[in-house]
Formats: C-alpha cells, sequence, structure tokens
C-alpha cells in the first residue's frame, strides 16, 4: 500500500521501495524499529506539520504551589507563554474599577452617538497593552523538555498565582502518529524512512565487503551505504531550508 496509516505500514513501505520482496534487504526488525524512531524524531524537530501551537487550560493545585512548578506532559515541546486568567471570586467588584474597563465601556457610549473615533480607539488599546506590558507583564516561565516542568519564576512565592487559580499556557505540542495515522504518510517522512533504512541496510552489508557469492555476485555494501548517506543529507537539508518553521524575530 502506498498510502501507509501506520508504524508497521510504513516499514513495509520503505522496504518496498528498496527492492523487497524482489531483493533481500538485510536489515533486523529491532534496526527497522530503531529508524523509524529516528525519522520520527527528527520529523518533530525540524518539520513544520509535525506540531501545532495550542493553548492548555490549568488550574493551579497545592502540588504545583508546593513544588514551585507545573507537571507538563512529554507531548509539549515548547511554551512560548504563560497568561494568568483570575477566577470570578472577588474580582468581579474590583473589575468595575478597572481602567481598561472603564474606557472601554466610555467609548462603547460613545459608538451609540456615532462620535467614536476608531484611529483613537487603536491608539488607545496600543497604549493600554504597553502599559500592561510594563507594570505587570506576562510571569516569566522557565520550561525544558526534558524535564517536563514549567517553573513560574517568583509567582508562586508572592501569591500572584495561588491555589485555585487557572493558568492559559500557549504551547508547541507534537502530533501523535498513533491517533493522526495520516502523520505516517507524509511525503517526507516517507522519503527519509527509506534513506535511514538503505544507509542501514549498506552499514550491515559492508561488514562483508569483498565477500563473493554463489554466481560471481560481490556484495558491495559500501556504494549502498554511500548512496544512502548523500539522500539523507540532502533530505536534512531540504528539512531545514523548506520545511522547518521560520525563526521568529523578538523586538523590545
Amino acid at each position: 500500500m502506498s498510502n501507509p496509516s501506520s508504524r508497521q505500514g510504513l516499514i513495509d513501505y520503505a522496504l518496498r521501495a528498496l527492492g523487497a520482496p524482489v531483493i533481500e534487504i538485510n536489515v533486523d526488525e529491532e534496526q527497522l524499529e530503531d529508524r523509524i524512531d529516528e525519522a520520527l524524531q527528527f520529523y518533530r524537530e525540524y518539520h513544520d506539520d509535525a506540531t501545532f501551537r495550542t493553548y492548555l487550560k490549568h488550574q493551579i493545585t497545592s502540588t504545583d504551589v508546593s513544588n514551585g512548578y507545573i507537571d507538563i506532559d512529554d507531548s509539549i515541546i515548547q511554551i512560548n507563554r504563560m497568561m494568568p486568567v483570575h477566577g470570578s471570586s472577588g474580582r468581579s467588584v474590583e473589575s468595575l474599577f478597572d481602567f481598561e474597563y472603564q474606557f472601554r465601556l466610555q467609548d462603547a457610549q460613545s459608538s451609540l452617538g456615532f462620535t467614536s473615533d476608531f484611529a483613537y480607539r487603536e491608539q488607545m488599546k496600543a497604549y493600554l497593552n504597553l502599559i500592561d506590558l510594563k507594570t505587570a507583564g506576562f510571569p516569566h516561565i522557565t520550561f525544558n523538555r526534558h524535564l517536563n516542568r514549567l517553573y513560574i519564576e517568583g509567582e508562586f512565592s508572592d501569591n500572584s498565582i495561588s491555589e485555585g487559580e487557572y493558568v492559559v499556557i500557549e504551547a508547541i505540542k507534537i502530533i501523535d502518529p498513533e491517533t493522526q495515522n495520516d502523520v505516517y504518510n507524509d511525503m517526507f517522512l516517507k522519503r527519509y524512512v527509506v534513506a535511514l533504512i538503505k544507509r542501514q541496510w549498506g552499514a550491515n552489508l559492508i561488514k562483508f565487503e569483498g565477500m563473493q557469492l554463489p554466481g560471481g555476485v560481490t556484495i558491495n555494501g559500501r556504494e549502498i551505504f554511500a548512496e544512502a548517506n548523500d539522500d539523507i543529507l540532502r533530505l536534512e537539508e531540504e528539512a531545514r531550508e523548506v520545511w522547518e518553521e521560520p525563526i521568529g524575530f523578538m523586538i523590545g
């Protein structure tokens, strides 16, 4: 089947692409599994289609407060920012005296008389965002994907984030191929898996280089290895130049 929808389907596709069953591909099953894992790891690191941006809601627990960090699922590879979302308890009265709330209320009233200037509204909104960034801003966070922990610097200790409060986390999450099996049919991933398995095949045959088979056929694993290695280097360069998400620019 040329459109694999499972891990084994991708392995079978790669073996057929290399000549099986007409040619015996001398690669062990465990080696095949290792090359699939290697291909998926590279795919997740450098291919834009392997991940997606999402927003996760989390309610702060007593464990989070005592630990000083939030446990993060290992499918999350990057966290961009965290936004506190204050609960309604004790907040509704305070919001009446919030400057932005009063500004919007006044602006909404003036809009009824068609006297509102939208350019002015945009300028004021940008100014309010600047004030919020300089005076409050977003919580400072530290995240490492291998620790699977989101550290919130100073927020727990000064009680600005407390137990029971909600936070929203903007994160980059891996697309699980076991639930979204269309990943196995990705054009780049299929070519990359074929190249990795071909290199493994060549590496195995190099051990028997010069050995003559019945009929006078000589094994040339080094050539297979070199061809596959060139394919891998080309595909990895393509991934970085074509498929990788562009690096964002930070201003300020």
